[in-house]
């Protein structure tokens, strides 16, 4: 039996929404193309269509499914929180079951759920990169592509590192014997494209004194394959991230990826089953570095003469969740940084898994909304706690023009405890 939730599980919550329309101003999806079907009532309505058979599974209604970024915004502002987000991923599953994975389906499900394949790819696509990429100004650290898959034309994608997170350190990292041992999930971006920020993770949390250890045996968080609507593969990762990390006792298991944090922590919890063991200790950095008084360390440290401007970008997986205090209280207590708040920082950066794939016109609109708020903040870097966001972002401001640079968190952490 699937452990992912069906349809007619949300069957009573959905008869909760009484269309008041309050969904359409906080819908990325709805903001840039004023259409019905993309906002979260006209999704739920076709949701009760399904139900009652008054509708099937027509090549329009996955049209508006897929007008979705699973962001969760819609969910946090509707009156009876029906959870939308959850419920279109429950109608991709029934697609996917019913029809089969799409085309992008089936290669984003064939590459996570194979880490070999996934090794295999990054290598290649480290040593081939610098020989069918142009590269962008060094603001950026991206590069453009000159061959465009249909419907990616001017998209902007980061380099790939050529040794991934597991080639750079070891599985356990000892600490002082009398603190506990911390799990850190990596997933997938940090891995693989950008290294450097696991390294970091990892750094710092021994200088705190505490034992880390980074399974090898972890995969994917899932969030792909639940975008895309293969269910089955949700599963099988979830059984394989759980079980990587019983291998020891570790008091919690640390995030740094947004996305990863909503995947293994919240939509895991969401599963048929028991895995509150496991779900119960993810924590997301900003929040356990707080937790455990780095803050004030920090804080306490010299302001330095030179400071960098920066302004910070909350993640859809986080803000959904109430963490938008934490990494700003962590800006402010930095040394090396001068924080100030931008316009619509906590609107979607229009990445919504693989929406910008299927739909990059749209996720490029949705981005560029970001851009005048940035520009006026006058800040040299935006900050963000997700790799994903960090790469649609960067590739917004390449299209805005903007000289800015699209940065994790840990890294500017990193740079003043150095």
């Amino acid at each position: 039996m699937s452990r992912n939730k069906s349809l007619h599980d949300f069957e009573e919550i959905i008869r909760e929404c009484v269309k008041c329309g309050v969904c359409q101003a906080h819908c990325p999806a709805y903001i840039a193309t004023k259409k019905e079907g993309a906002v979260a009532r006209g999704k739920i309505t076709l949701a009760a269509a399904l139900l009652d058979g008054e509708t099937g599974l027509e090549e329009r209604l996955q049209q508006d499914m897929s007008m979705c970024l699973m962001c969760g915004s819609c969910v946090s502002k509707c009156p009876n929180k029906v959870p939308t987000h959850e419920i279109v991923g429950a109608v991709r599953r029934e697609f996917a079951d019913k029809q089969g994975l799409s085309w992008i389906g089936k290669g984003v499900s064939t590459v996570i759920g194979s880490k070999a394949l996934m090794k295999t790819l990054s290598k290649g696509g480290a040593m081939f990169s610098p020989l069918i990429l142009k590269k962008l100004p060094e603001t950026s650290g991206l590069r453009l592509r000159l061959f465009q898959a249909p419907g990616m034309k001017g998209r902007t994608v980061p380099p790939i590192a050529f040794k991934n997170l597991f080639n750079r350190i070891p599985e356990f990292v000892e600490g002082e014997p009398d603190k506990p041992i911390i799990g850190f999930f990596a997933g997938c971006a940090i891995t693989y494209m950008y290294p450097e920020i696991g390294e970091k993770m990892v750094q710092i949390l021994n200088r705190m004194g505490f034992s880390v250890y980074t399974p090898k045996g972890q995969q994917c968080c899932g969030i792909p394959a639940l975008s895309s609507g293969n269910g089955d593969l949700v599963e099988e990762l979830s059984d394989t991230n759980m079980t990587a990390f019983k291998e020891r006792e570790v008091s919690h298991i640390v995030t740094a990826c947004a996305s990863c944090n909503g995947g293994i922590g919240e939509y895991y919890h969401t599963m048929k089953g028991d895995h509150d063991d496991f779900t119960n200790k993810v924590v997301d950095f900003s929040v356990f570095l707080k937790e455990q008084g780095l803050f004030e360390t920090l804080t306490a440290m010299e302001k330095k003469e030179q400071r960098t401007r920066v302004t910070y970008h909350d993640p859809c997986h986080l803000k959904v969740q109430g963490i938008t205090r934490e990494p700003r209280e962590l800006l402010r207590s930095l040394p090396n940084v001068d924080f100030v708040e931008m316009e619509y920082s906590s609107a979607c950066c229009g990445l919504g898994g693989t929406f910008s794939v299927y739909h990059y016109d749209t996720s490029k609109e949705i981005g560029a909304r970001k851009m005048p708020g940035l520009k006026e903040s006058g800040a040299e870097q935006i900050v963000t706690g997700c790799p994903g966001c960090i790469m649609q972002l960067q590739d917004s401001i390449n299209h805005a023009g903007l000289p800015v640079k699209a940065v994790h968190l840990l890294d500017l952490v990193a740079e003043a405890l150095r």
